[in-house]
């Protein structure tokens, strides 16, 4: 396992996990796309906000079950992140998803609570619910990978091109 060349102090731990903060979302091209919140980022949990639009639905007025576990997975591995000691690496990967839908996910917005439940040394495992209208539509549990340094951790967040919100994107038409 690769581990930080360095002891980090306090004050460079909170800025790794506010570059990720920002990094989740302006500088990861889908979550831009969809404009997903990151209302709040600490070590306790986050919560992830993702906005309604059409082109995220499965039938009007409903999200899309894969735009649900999209949000699981994002907020899982954002609860893990945000409160990892980063001696001990950087760079996440999901490792697995489970995702139980429990209800429609209609309204305005779905927002994704997670929380890391375990901490390991190389595996991490959280817990996420999605609500819609006050509903819990959506469970699950992630488990990510962090090891090795990620390229480019504390460089400014440069979008990599500007993208179009997922509800300017034109639909497909026949011809």
């Amino acid at each position: 396992m690769t581990v930080a060349a360095r002891t980090l102090t306090d004050q460079e731990q909170r800025e790794r996990r506010e570059w990720f903060r920002s990094r989740w979302e302006r500088g990861v091209a889908f979550n831009r796309l969809c404009r997903l919140r990151m209302v709040r980022w600490d070590p306790d949990g986050v919560e992830v906000v993702l906005p309604y639009v059409e082109a995220l639905s499965a039938h009007e007025g409903v999200f899309h079950g894969g735009v649900i576990s999209a949000l699981i997975d994002t907020a899982g591995a954002g609860a893990v992140i945000a409160g990892h000691d980063f001696e001990k690496g950087s760079l996440l990967s999901t490792v697995s998803m489970s995702v139980q839908y429990l209800a429609p996910a209609r309204g305005p917005e779905a927002v994704a609570y997670a929380r890391c439940v375990r901490r390991g040394r190389r595996l991490h495992f959280a817990d996420i619910d999605v609500m819609t209208d006050g509903v819990v539509c959506a469970r699950g549990q992630v488990v990510v990978t962090i090891s090795g340094e990620r390229p480019g951790v504390g460089d400014p967040i440069q979008p990599i091109d500007p993208i179009q919100p997922i509800d300017a994107i034109e639909p497909l038409t026949e011809e």
